[in-house]
């Protein structure tokens, strides 16, 4: 019996130890399996365990209570019963909260894909007899104010979970717009909600604008008591992005916003189960928080998808019955794909244009499939979508400043552990082959999430350009405090020129040295914080000096920034008079500096 009180003591201490890990580090499986055997454990040994006699020495209560330490007396035995319950009520609301709030009332209305002369909006207004209508206008600080004008029929059925996205054509470029939900009587119900249309692509000239990026979204962690719907991440990036008070020398404001996968977390803390209603549970969730409102009202966001929003470590093999993908398609189609940009038989791949930037948004799931007899090399795109990546990259050599390709996993094959068979590292063949068409390319820009960490990588090679990579992640989940996985440069080296200033008899002088260089190294590296984005800031009004600022944002303070000059691309115009045409007459008339107070 003397070994009841150690028993009772040490297993209270393990619980609470393993709660704090599993509510406050990471949502591991593991913590949450031990979570209810410690508990029992510690139940039994309390219950069995006789109360010692009081003793003269005086007890320390902070300590007993905090460290669980054996309780000489039965209120501080209630106390620390108290303590581990309330724990474990926090543990149970952690991971019943996913499957108890369903949000089915959430009604909404956000900005996805943007182009020149378009705009999609996606609403959800719940029930079967809801009405809405879309109403749009240009943007006029002149007095009275443009009148309303009528958009797209919107309809609701629980075949899309009552949302419905519409594309509003017939924009003018660069443009400011606003659009608002009204009833059958044409009373506004809510808005108005501003967006801007992107600048003409097909015009050869520079740009400057900025986006951001990140990954891998929980709601409510690190946990906090009540607070479900709470998603710090996206409290913080607004605070960022919609600061009260802008500094007069601000960057321009951000263009839109790239979620780069993990928007759920359809596995953690606990899996969901195979199911449509339980995948589009998730959605809601996230949507109905206030958090992420403060963003996807004011700023046009682009979806991809990544292992989380199926389950973890997730390939398709190019085969859209692979269980559980049919269930989480029919949820990311619903919320986030359909908003994106188009894309040919219902792909999830797409690419579009910002002024003389171009990106292409891949799909790292969905064709993954293994080396086989037929086909020896394993493939994580799929033959389609490859073609599709190499034929947009021949596009955009001659046509675009900047090339980011966005991918949900990391590029680089320096992060280990199981990176080592879910990024790019476990498709060597194919990734070797699309970085060599890369280095072929100027200014090419990776962006991935991911990892829970942020790095910068280089590329080298031994003849054309190198290029880069950013992965940032996450924007509102955990991080590993330990355990360090990123190598910070490859084994394998390549020959690379670098001009040296060199001492001789003669005086000093300039001379290419060929020198061994890592193929792939680290330039920065910063694996803390649950909260991290990174922005980009493309600046190519000068032409000749096409620029890229980084700016790296790590619980809400900025760690990192990084500039890159890239390589002067002579951008090839389409032909001029089809530019004009197909924009309009009144862009003609802006063009030339002709701007009427009213157009007809």
């Amino acid at each position: 019996m003397d070994a009841l009180p150690v028993l009772e003591a040490v297993s209270s201490t393990l619980f609470r130890l393993a709660a704090f890990v599993f509510l406050r580090v990471i949502p591991s499986p593991l913590a949450r399996a031990a979570l209810p055997p410690l508990f029992l454990a510690y139940l039994t040994a309390a219950y069995l365990a006789p109360l010692p006699p009081a003793e003269d020495v005086p007890e320390h209560v902070v300590a007993t209570v905090l460290f669980s330490l054996p309780a000489r007396s039965a209120r501080l035995r209630r106390v620390n019963l108290i303590v581990n319950a309330l724990v474990g009520l926090m543990a149970v609301e952690f991971i019943v909260t996913p499957f108890l709030d369903s949000a089915t009332h959430l009604a909404f209305s956000r900005v996805g894909a943007v182009s020149s002369d378009s705009v999609k909006i996606s609403v959800r207004s719940p029930g079967n007899n809801a009405t809405a209508y879309l109403l749009w206008r240009e943007h006029s600080d002149a007095e009275p104010p443009n009148s309303w004008r009528n958009g797209p029929d919107l309809a609701f059925s629980p075949e899309t979970d009552y949302v419905h996205t519409v594309k509003l054509p017939g924009l003018w470029p660069n443009t400011s717009y606003e659009y608002a939900l009204a009833d059958v009587n044409r009373t506004l119900t809510s808005g108005p909600f501003a967006f801007r249309t992107f600048p003409d692509s097909r015009l050869a000239t520079g740009s400057h604008f900025r986006f951001v990026a990140s990954s891998c979204i929980t709601p409510n962690f690190p946990y906090v008591p009540l607070h479900g719907r709470t998603i710090k991440g996206f409290d913080r990036l607004a605070s960022y992005l919609f600061p009260e008070n802008l500094p007069a020398t601000a960057a321009p404001p951000a263009a839109f916003g790239l979620l780069l996968g993990d928007f759920i977390y359809s596995d953690v803390p606990a899996y969901i189960g195979d199911d449509k209603e339980a995948y589009r549970r998730l959605y809601r969730r996230n949507y109905q928080s206030n958090s992420f409102k403060k963003i996807y009202e004011r700023l046009p966001i682009f979806h991809t998808y990544d292992d989380h929003e199926i389950k973890n470590n997730f390939a398709g093999l190019g085969n859209d019955s692979t269980p559980p993908f049919p269930s989480a398609s029919d949820a990311y189609k619903i919320y986030n794909a359909d908003a994106n940009y188009d894309s040919l038989d219902d792909r999830y791949y797409y690419s579009f244009r910002y002024a003389d930037a171009a990106f292409f948004v891949l799909d790292t799931r969905r064709y993954r499939t293994p080396a086989t007899e037929e086909a020896p090399a394993a493939t994580m795109l799929g033959e389609t979508q490859l073609a599709a990546l190499y034929s947009w990259l021949a596009h955009a050599n001659g046509t675009a400043s900047f090339k980011f390709i966005v991918s949900s996993v990391p590029f680089t094959s320096l992060w280990g552990h199981d990176a080592a068979i879910d990024s790019w590292a476990a498709f060597p063949a194919e990734k070797a082959a699309l970085l060599d068409a890369l280095h072929s390319v100027p200014n090419v820009i990776i962006i991935s999430g991911d990892r829970h960490e942020f790095a910068s990588i280089e590329f080298s090679t031994p003849y054309m350009h190198t290029v880069r990579e950013y992965s940032t992640s996450p924007l509102s989940m955990f991080d590993i405090p330990f355990y360090r996985t990123l190598r910070m440069q490859s084994e394998e080296t390549v020959p690379f020129n670098r001009s040296e200033l060199l001492m001789t008899d003669d005086g000093p002088r300039s001379a290419f040295i060929v020198a061994d260089v890592p193929k792939e190294k680290v330039v920065k590296y910063l694996a803390r914080g649950n909260v991290k984005w990174s922005t980009f800031e493309m600046d190519t009004r000068d032409l000749t000096k096409p620029t890229l600022r980084l700016e790296l944002v790590i619980d809400g303070k900025i760690r990192y920034r990084e500039e890159l000059i890239g390589s002067p691309v002579k951008l090839q115009a389409s032909n001029a008079l089809g530019m004009f045409v197909t924009t309009g007459i009144k862009d003609v008339f802006n063009r030339i500096g002709i701007k009427p107070s009213r157009w007809f």
